[in-house]
């Protein structure tokens, strides 16, 4: 059973940035050209590059479609997703090299049509983001960049679309994301015991290289890298290692 480390790299207004816990109010710039640092993580090894078009995201356009053709032309298999909500925007990504479409607000507010892709592209080539937060007893599941609350929770999709196919799902605790707390790990363990068909990549809040391992042994299959990586807490080399 693999297990994949996979940098990110978010983009708005064509700049490398993060957020904490998806505030758009809340970024932190960092002066990297995200070309230049995709080539750097593929040459330290990694062999997927994770691309969030942040203003996509909110606009519901590909509006950095140009660096993400850029960086996949240098040779790194990359999922990328923010603003895509029709066919026609999955299709543009996959010309320009990107190997697998990242789905957030589109499957968590029109799964038909969703899972309609998956049959028409196949499991692998569709990564769908199902981002959530803790509301009582719930895991709520905004849209929109974050921005948006939705009725449909975790809890009821990730095992619809599990029976319809999906193999790859992204999953962050909104709560932790750009936060450096660690992984929520009881959140991991619980999608590993409910939807154990499912590639779930663990995402937000990681700070160390026990946090990779932890995610791991709680069910993980991949583990996203961000801030972590950006501020130099550890190397790539080092993630990938352990």
């Amino acid at each position: 059973m693999t297990f994949d480390v996979i940098p990110a790299i978010d983009l708005r207004e064509g700049r490398v940035v993060r957020l904490r816990q998806g505030d758009y109010g809340q970024q932190t710039n960092y002066a990297t050209d995200p070309r230049e640092l995709a080539r750097r993580y593929l040459h330290a090894g990694a062999r997927w590059l994770h691309l969030v078009d942040l203003d996509g995201a909110r606009s519901g356009a590909l509006d950095n479609l140009a660096v993400i053709k850029a960086i996949c032309a240098d040779g790194i298999e990359v999922q990328a997703g923010g603003g895509v909500r029709r066919e026609d925007d999955l299709r543009r990504l996959f010309d320009v090299g990107v190997r697998r479409v990242v789905l957030g607000s589109v499957a968590i507010r029109e799964p038909d049509l969703v899972a309609g892709w998956l049959d028409t592209y196949g499991s692998e080539r569709i990564t769908l983001a199902l981002d959530t937060r803790r509301i009582g007893d719930a895991w709520a599941l905004p849209s929109a960049g974050w921005t948006e609350m939705e009725s449909r929770t975790l809890d009821e999709l990730a095992p619809w679309y599990a029976e319809r196919g999906a193999r790859q799902l992204l999953c962050t605790d909104i709560e932790r994301d750009g936060m450096l707390a660690g992984f929520n790990l009881e959140l991991y363990r619980h999608l590993a015991d409910t939807v154990p068909e499912l590639a779930v990549q663990a995402s937000g809040g990681v700070r160390s290289l026990d946090d990779i391992r932890a995610a791991r042994e709680a069910g993980a299959r991949a583990v996203i890298l961000g801030r972590a990586l950006l501020e130099g807490r550890f190397t790539l080399e080092d993630a990938l290692a352990c």
